[in-house]
């Protein structure tokens, strides 16, 4: 496959992605306050399913790892809202069974490629190493997002997630840098911003109601 079309699924998740922040972001400066509109999960949907196709292509596990790990996340999310059943019949079961096709797709041979994905010259042990836990640090954010959720049957995002975007985002940067990924650049250096951003938002709320 051209690396150009590679790269443009890859900046189209990314876009995807920066485009959910910039919409909690703006959503959250007009309340004055952190909150999740639908459209966050939705995009995040969509842009985990690009992501996903990006890191096989890209032969990067570290990738395909954390999108993984946080796809039915996005969905519960999604069913926490009252919005999943809003997505067409048709859409639900495609986006329920995609990891499931996407393996079924790849499958090759009685045998799904994977020393492929973990020995891939271009990427050291030692910097693959590094991508996996930072993908894994994350990815926590949304497990711990999940269990908050779950706890108050409410879709927020705490001031815990935004915490580990932040480290999880530091380390995929550096991860980015070393391994020449602009696609990872492009995505993570925004976040960064907004990450920071959400952290002084919750603080300055909690140190109201402390004053008060």
């Amino acid at each position: 496959m051209s690396n150009w079309l590679v790269y443009g699924i890859g900046f189209l998740a990314q876009i995807l992605f920066s485009s959910r922040l910039i919409v909690q972001w703006v959503s959250s400066e007009k309340q004055r306050k952190v909150i999740t509109p639908t459209v966050f999960w939705t995009l995040s949907l969509l842009a985990s399913v690009l992501l996903f196709i990006y890191g096989y292509l890209r032969l990067d596990f570290a990738i395909m790892l954390g999108q993984s790990l946080t796809y039915y996340i996005y969905i519960r999310n999604l069913q926490l809202q009252n919005q999943w059943r809003r997505f067409p019949k048709l859409a639900r079961w495609f986006l329920l069974l995609f990891p499931a096709l996407i393996v079924l797709y790849y499958y090759n041979n009685n045998k799904i490629d994977i020393d492929l994905l973990l020995k891939n010259e271009a990427i050291p042990f030692w910097l693959l190493g590094l991508g996996i836990i930072s993908q894994i640090i994350f990815t926590l954010r949304f497990v711990y997002q999940w269990f908050y959720s779950e706890i108050r049957q409410t879709s927020s995002l705490p001031f815990g997630f935004w915490l580990l975007s932040l480290v999880g985002s530091m380390l995929i940067l550096t991860y980015a840098f070393i391994r020449n990924d602009y696609v990872l650049m492009l995505g993570h250096g925004l976040g960064f911003i907004i990450y920071i951003r959400n952290i002084y938002l919750i603080q300055k709320a909690d140190a109201t109601k402390t004053s008060k």
